[in-house]
């Protein structure tokens, strides 16, 4: 295992440099779901799993590598592409993996710490408990390799044959296990029952992998309320429950805190206490959307591009336009009207917790980030999801419009299918470009990683935008660059 001192875990934006993340790769458990269980699981639909890895999530991890730990990559991509190319680059655990420490693989580090004997006898134990296995089952876990095991553990399958019990096919969202904020580690409480496992697992590997030894009194766990299982069922607003995906580090003293369909508000009351009593930041904002499949997390609604710029769904601006007819003006109206009654957003700062502020509009909150925390002078630059345009602005929010990832400040990936979302960048001045025009024109030399400014990369996304996660979900980034 690597010694931890050689790696540095620290967050403090949205948009610095990013250094190191962790990912994972979709697992032979994604190619599994049977349409009666996929919302069940939490996948919008089934997906195609060799076109999801070839066709899609593979670009991800080349670009991710060309930009973080070129070496890794660089030269090699026509020869482990090619069909008698070695497919163990991109997979975990396996000889010919890439085995980044930039790229980390969360499959990876659960295998390494499944090396430790009487941790893997814990985890076994608590993985049967939790899927109320056979008890003769923990003997079986025991008696495989530990890389073999952690594979169990994520797709669920003991052989090709038999699955044991169900995949987490959300795995890949790696944004929803925790959250690093400066030098602490905020772990998530799922909502949905078909997430507790990954919880599980990210506790064991963020409480024992030596990467994160430096961590141990900075890691957060929020408690539940007292008596939380004398509470009854209907008081669902006591739960005490937060994803990742509602947890943005917009500056290295502010973090907003979405209540959603899946964090609820009691969780954003236990996080704005402890990270003021930890002294993790010095500003927190809630913000409350409204508690629908659309929208699942803030990070569906907006995303940050550069420290003055973000991309937003329409509906929840201060005003926007329709190009559509009278039947679409009047649907914005009643969504705006809907949004009103249930978007609420509060900011407290540690000085001054008796007198917080209130914004009528996520926009005004966008404003007041890029001028305030970053002192900018002119308001910041609002790039709309379907560039507003009805109804391609909530068809395109639902395939993670909003969603993206900065590799740095104003370098993001998007998915390839929100083409109206592009002619809005492309508008704002943003350069649009393929991935795999830009890999090409990496392993050709003619562009490098450090010199691209200002541009959204898009990524193929027939089958990874059925899952509903883009890739600010599809990643849990571990340090960036201090901007």
């Amino acid at each position: 295992m690597p010694d931890n001192n050689n790696y540095p875990i620290n967050v403090g934006s949205e948009v610095g440099t990013l250094k190191r993340l962790l990912v994972h790769s979709p697992d032979s458990g994604i190619g599994k779901v049977v349409p009666s269980k996929a919302q069940d699981w939490l996948f919008e639909d089934i997906v195609h799993l060799d076109t999801i890895r070839r066709g899609e999530y593979d670009y991800y991890t080349k670009l991710l590598l060309y930009f973080l730990d070129p070496e890794k990559i660089q030269g090699k991509i026509a020869a482990i592409d090619a069909p008698s190319g070695n497919r163990e680059f991109y997979k975990p655990c396996h000889e010919g993996f890439h085995n980044s420490d930039k790229v980390v693989e969360l499959q990876a580090m659960l295998a390494e710490i499944l090396e430790m004997a009487e941790l893997k006898l814990r985890l076994v134990a608590s993985v049967c408990a939790l899927e109320v296995l056979p008890y003769h089952m923990q003997d079986t876990m025991m008696q495989l390799p530990a890389a073999d095991l952690a594979k169990v553990f994520i797709s669920g399958t003991l052989n090709e044959r038999e699955m044991i019990f169900a995949p987490i096919p959300n795995f890949i969202f790696t944004r929803d296990i925790g959250i690093v904020i400066n030098n602490y580690l905020l772990l998530n409480k799922p909502a949905k029952q078909a997430r507790t496992r990954e919880a599980l697992l990210a506790k064991y590997i963020f409480f024992n992998h030596p990467w994160f030894a430096a961590l141990q009194n900075n890691i957060i766990e929020l408690p539940e309320v007292h008596q939380h299982f004398l509470n009854p069922r209907e008081n669902e607003d006591r739960r005490v429950t937060l994803e990742g995906g509602d947890v943005m580090v917009v500056h290295p003293q502010h973090v907003l805190i979405g209540v959603s369909e899946r964090t609820s508000l009691e969780a954003a009351n236990q996080a704005v206490k402890i990270l003021f009593e930890k002294k993790v930041v010095s500003k927190v904002t809630v913000v409350q959307i409204p508690a629908k499949r659309d929208y699942m997390h803030i990070d569906t609604v907006f995303t940050q591009v550069k420290r003055n710029v973000w991309v937003m769904l329409g509906q929840f601006a201060k005003a926007h336009s329709s190009h559509a007819g009278p039947d679409a003006i009047e649907e914005h109206l009643n969504i705006i009207n809907q949004n009103k009654e249930r978007t609420r957003i509060i900011q407290f700062t540690a000085a001054n917790l008796a007198a917080p502020i209130r914004f009528e509009t996520l926009e005004d909150l966008l404003h007041d980030i890029t001028c305030n925390d970053y002192g900018f002078a002119e308001p910041p630059t609002i790039i709309l999801s379907g560039n507003n345009e009805f109804p391609y602005d909530a068809r395109e929010q639902w395939t993670d419009s909003c969603n993206l990832l900065a590799l740095k400040e104003g370098v993001v990936l998007g998915y390839d299918r929100n083409d109206k979302t592009a002619e809005a960048f492309k508008h704002k001045g943003f350069h649009v470009v393929g991935a795999k025009e830009l890999l090409d024109q990496f392993e050709a030399g003619t562009t490098n990683p450090n010199n691209i400014q200002d541009t959204l990369i898009l990524m193929p996304s027939a089958e990874l935008s059925r899952a509903r996660g883009g890739f600010h979900c599809m990643s849990m980034p571990l340090l960036r660059q201090p901007i």
